[in-house]
């Protein structure tokens, strides 16, 4: 079933429910409590240098009537009251907590805000420098950071109570899975996953004596006395038998870049980017999510590789786990059993190599030719090899990404009078690409406002506004903000699957 059909079901009730004021409190959707803004339809933006005075501020318009100010201009504007990050650059969006998280580039904050009351509610302590990826956990409880800088994967607890800094040089992104308890790390040029697991009592006190105590898939364990968490490398040296072979097929990444997460939890489809950033094959691999899990109390010695090799084995018959995706594998969307994958393939013209984008469509049902089957690549928006770009499902069946760079590809390269926007708009019923959106710089943001069938956007560092019935572009006039727009999400969104893929 497709998240439309909860949208549509959210739409209803929307329609139906009638703001009841009483002792002092008023509910809309959900039982959601009437922000402050009194708006019901949010959409928050965030600007980086606003004023001269100010690096970053949080900004809401009224996405029904696609206005900055409240009824008769009063107030003139709305905003997140306590905000002071510098640069924010995304939103991670959690509408059905009422929260959401904002990471500031300028300072390496992650400011946590309350959608209910409007305001900030603290930024995350413990972060060692800035992050080049960063994640909070729904529940609020764990927030996992890669610092490319600093070389570290940084585990901070936002109720206060400390940080775990584990080393990996080169470390540049990391995939936390929706229900928080499976994290992967990935170093750029590289072709191993790692993965974080806190540790059992046990554990800590057989690893304590340093390196030389921890088990041959441990990177680094800390704090090293007393270690309470351990990062491991998925493709285990523990595998490698008196003749210096792997037990069965060992696991095969090629530049892996991000995880993706099965709609019941129990996998990780591993992004390997391949050629795009350098290797030679994109495709996906898929890892069982079971052995991830913090705390599990289990020697990493059989973690992941046996479970992922009798997984595969089971569903290709002996043949490998991987699957080749010609189109790219760079960043990734799962609907149900369905995966829709994009990436940029290199092309050849006149000595030169240009990228060209391309969206890949799974099948995740095994069949008869094994785990998953795909389709054709098709022709997208192009974009910056190994940048992330952003995807999200929004009404009328409409999928869209957005690239950044997207002048440096294919397209621009053949056609620079036009057709070479940064944000494809694709139809998943009909699995056709509806339009590419004229140019108007990166694409940094998009957030789907459902049942009212338009999305927002940042592209340039503007706000923008489209019809998701046909792609044309809606009056922005009176959402557009001083200084640079750089993500934008639906605060009063149903589900927190209404979140910008980065």
């Amino acid at each position: 079933m497709r998240k439309s059909s909860l949208w549509i079901s959210a739409a209803a009730a929307l329609a139906l429910a009638t703001i009841v004021a009483g002792c002092g409190t008023t509910y809309y959707f959900a039982g959601r409590t009437l922000p402050p803004s009194k708006l019901v339809n949010r959409v928050l933006i965030a600007v980086q240098n606003p004023s001269a005075l100010s690096k970053g501020a949080l900004q809401i318009v009224d996405a029904f009537y696609d206005e900055r100010s409240g009824y008769n201009g009063t107030p003139a504007s709305f905003s997140i009251s306590g905000y002071g990050g510098a640069l924010p650059i995304s939103i991670q969006n959690m509408p059905e907590e009422q929260r959401g998280a904002v990471y500031g580039s300028g300072d390496g904050s992650l400011s946590q805000v309350n959608y209910a009351s409007e305001s900030t509610t603290g930024n995350v302590g413990g972060l060692n420098g800035l992050s080049s990826s960063i994640f909070i956990t729904r529940n609020q409880s764990l927030v996992f950071a890669a610092s490319q800088s600093s070389h570290v994967l940084t585990i901070a607890n936002p109720g206060g109570s400390g940080s775990i800094a584990l080393g990996l040089p080169g470390i540049y992104r990391v995939s936390v899975n929706p229900g928080g308890t499976v994290a992967l790390a990935f170093v750029q040029n590289s072709n191993y996953v790692y993965y974080p697991r806190q540790l059992t009592t046990q554990e800590s006190l057989a690893y304590s004596g340093g390196p030389t105590t921890w088990p041959k898939a441990a990177v680094d364990c800390e704090p090293q006395n007393a270690p309470l968490w351990c990062l491991f490398q998925a493709q285990s040296p523990d595998h490698i038998d008196s003749t210096g072979n792997y037990y069965g097929a060992p696991l095969t990444f090629d530049r892996p870049i991000k995880a993706v997460f099965s709609a019941d939890g129990s996998t990780a489809y591993v992004l390997n980017c391949g050629p795009e950033c350098g290797g030679s094959t994109a495709s996906i691999t898929p890892l069982p999510v079971a052995p991830l899990i913090f705390n599990v109390g289990q020697g990493s010695g059989l973690l992941p590789t046996q479970a992922a090799i009798a997984m595969c084995s089971a569903a290709n018959n002996g043949n490998s786990c991987t699957l080749p995706i010609p189109g790219g594998s760079s960043n990734a969307l799962i609907d149900s059993s369905t995966m829709y994958v994009v990436g940029q393939q290199p092309q050849n013209m006149g000595g030169q190599t240009y990228f060209g984008g391309n969206l890949t469509v799974l099948n995740l049902v095994p069949g008869s030719a094994g785990w998953a089957t795909a389709s054709s690549p098709v022709s997208i928006s192009d974009g910056q090899p190994g940048a992330v770009s952003r995807m999200i499902e929004a009404d009328d069946n409409t999928l869209w990404i957005g690239m950044q760079k997207c002048t440096n590809g294919v397209r621009y390269a053949t056609s620079a009078a036009g057709g070479y926007g940064c944000l494809t708009m694709y139809n998943t019923a009909t699995n056709q690409v509806v339009m590419l959106e004229p140019y108007l710089g990166d694409t940094t943001g998009i957030a789907a406002v459902t049942s009212l069938h338009k999305i927002y956007t940042a592209e340039g560092g503007q706000v923008y506004i489209y019809s998701t019935k046909n792609g044309t572009a809606i009056d922005n006039q009176y959402v557009t903000v001083t200084g640079t727009a750089s993500d934008v999400a639906y605060m009063d969104a149903v589900t927190d699957a209404d979140n910008t893929v980065y």
